[in-house]
């Protein structure tokens, strides 16, 4: 009798102890990811933005070299809030891209 109970406390006693490591590990891992994120800005339906070229293809940028096109082109007006991360622009149709763009890939366009 006295050996299970001996046996049950220290179980609960390890117990303790690695829920505090888990605990203690995910605070520390939470902490070095948030370190790296920045916050987005909030965009409003009117907003003029500027979209990144970063991710176009080179089809998209008529053949031009890379180091001499503009680095964002625009500025376009924000239509619709999809969710906090998208957005939904008044976009030309000869540029042929999806009118839905993550808000990673858009800047404000200050006037």
């Amino acid at each position: 009798m006295k050996k299970q109970r001996n046996l049950q406390e220290r179980m609960k006693k390890r117990h303790k102890e690695a829920r505090a490591a888990l605990v203690k590990s995910q605070e520390e891992i939470k902490r070095q990811a948030d370190r790296s994120k920045k916050e987005t800005e909030e965009y409003r339906v009117g907003d003029k933005v500027l979209i990144s070229m970063k991710d176009f293809s080179m089809e998209l940028m008529k053949k031009a070299m890379k180091k001499l096109t503009e680095k964002f082109i625009g500025p376009y007006v924000v239509k619709k809030i999809v969710s906090e991360n998208t957005v939904e622009l008044e976009l030309p149709v000869l540029l042929r891209i999806h009118l839905v763009v993550n808000v990673r890939r858009i800047v404000k366009y200050r006037e």
